[in-house]
């Protein structure tokens, strides 16, 4: 007997997923790859936004072969993740060969389900929920492709399935285009720095340089953090790890605090609102600024504390950091494979230059009138997440 999930219009239908749609997955095992080939598309490889063909390995004609058998991919099938970010579904736009491992294939292939239908309902609150209790697997997490063949879902026809998929693109669309807006905005703060100061790597205006120990505030060092947190301390001092560098900001849900009395004894990486937090391990070369409700935090190890001095106008300091030029730069510095860091003395040496300080002024102009324009943005989207959550929750039971 089906489990019901909710009461849904008497023209719908509760279906076990394999019922209406094949349901199949691609290799398990992994083949060896070759310097030319076809590509195989793991779950790594699935983002929101498509396939991130830049990233994947090839394997031989042979192995395609074997794995096309079982798993031949065609335009409109979509693609789920199995393992790892369960998830982030891909409709196939395109008639590119390649194969697929540890990753879902569904093919709307019965002609009871729109693919486009398919595709908002694996991102669905009902279908995450399912998939939640049924997810396995401590730190490496996967579905298995019974748990996806015996997902319950509400099946309205297919006319009312174009209709919901349109109502659910075009609210897609409006969160699309505001996602773009922001990083045209992106864009234009880079070609503005790039404008009034040039490359970095080429110095093309001759700023004079300096070591970057040398253009911190008097009294200051860069400095990492915090060795030992110790356990979660409820009302303590909260610590930036590099996790919480998200974006271009520091993500204030999620952080941890450490007992004041820890914190004490790291006087030294105490930050203040403005300055500029780096990570010096893993994704070493993400950078933020410390907002105002985190004056008086602290760091890990893993972040590094970068106090602007008179001058370098933090505006510009963080926009220098940030230039492809200099991130080459720190990418050079980088040891170790498995454990990515760079030392301490190195990031002290990074190369920065100094423009004049009114120049620098005009830019932190710029960017202030930027950021207000990013904020605004970024009310929107939120809103734009809120509503298309709402239609989500509405769509699939048949209150669109």
């Amino acid at each position: 007997m089906k489990r019901r999930l909710g009461n849904i219009p008497d023209n719908w239908s509760w279906e076990s997923s394999g019922e209406v749609i094949d349901v199949r997955d691609g290799t398990h095992d992994t083949p060896k790859y070759v310097s030319e080939g076809f590509p195989l598309v793991t779950s790594k490889n699935l983002k929101p936004q498509g396939i991130d063909f830049a990233d994947v390995g090839f394997i031989s004609k042979g192995d395609h072969v074997a794995i096309s058998k079982r798993s031949h991919v065609d335009r409109g099938d979509i693609l789920f993740a199995m393992i790892g970010t369960i998830g982030n579904p891909t409709i196939v736009d395109d008639d590119r060969e390649f194969s697929i491992k540890n990753v879902a294939l569904f093919k709307c292939t019965k002609g009871r389900v729109e693919p486009q239908f398919w595709y908002r309902m694996l991102g669905s609150p009902l279908v995450k929920m399912q998939l939640d209790d049924a997810t396995r697997g401590g730190t490496q997490k996967f579905v298995s492709l019974k748990v996806l063949r015996n997902l319950q879902i509400p099946l309205p026809p297919l006319d009312e399935q174009k209709r919901i998929a349109g109502i659910l693109d075009a609210a897609d669309t409006l969160r699309t285009k505001r996602r773009e807006s922001l990083a045209q905005l992106d864009i234009l703060l880079q070609s503005t720095f790039l404008d009034m100061f040039g490359d970095p790597v080429i110095n093309p205006m001759g700023w004079d340089v300096r070591e970057l120990a040398e253009v911190v505030e008097t009294g200051t060092i860069v400095t990492y953090g915090i060795v030992q947190a110790g356990d979660e301390y409820p009302g303590g001092i909260p610590y930036i790890r590099t996790g919480d560098l998200v974006e271009g900001e520091v993500q204030l849900e999620g952080l941890r605090h450490t007992d004041p009395e820890i914190a004490a004894k790291f006087e030294r990486s105490r930050v203040c609102a403005g300055e500029i937090v780096m990570s010096i391990r893993a994704t070493v070369g993400t950078t933020a600024r410390v907002p105002s409700q985190l004056d008086g935090a602290n760091l890990t190890q893993g972040t590094a504390r970068i106090s602007p001095g008179e001058d370098t106008v933090p505006s510009f300091l963080l926009s220098f950091i940030r230039s492809q030029g200099s991130q080459a730069w720190l990418r050079r510095q980088v040891k170790g494979a498995t454990f990515r860091e760079i030392t301490l003395k190195r990031l002290r040496q990074m190369p920065i230059h100094v423009p004049p300080i009114d120049l620098q002024r005009r830019f932190a102009t710029i960017v202030e009138s930027i950021e207000q324009q990013k904020t605004s943005q970024r009310a929107h989207l939120d809103e734009l997440d809120t509503l298309f959550v709402s239609l989500q929750s509405r769509a699939f039971r048949g209150d669109l």
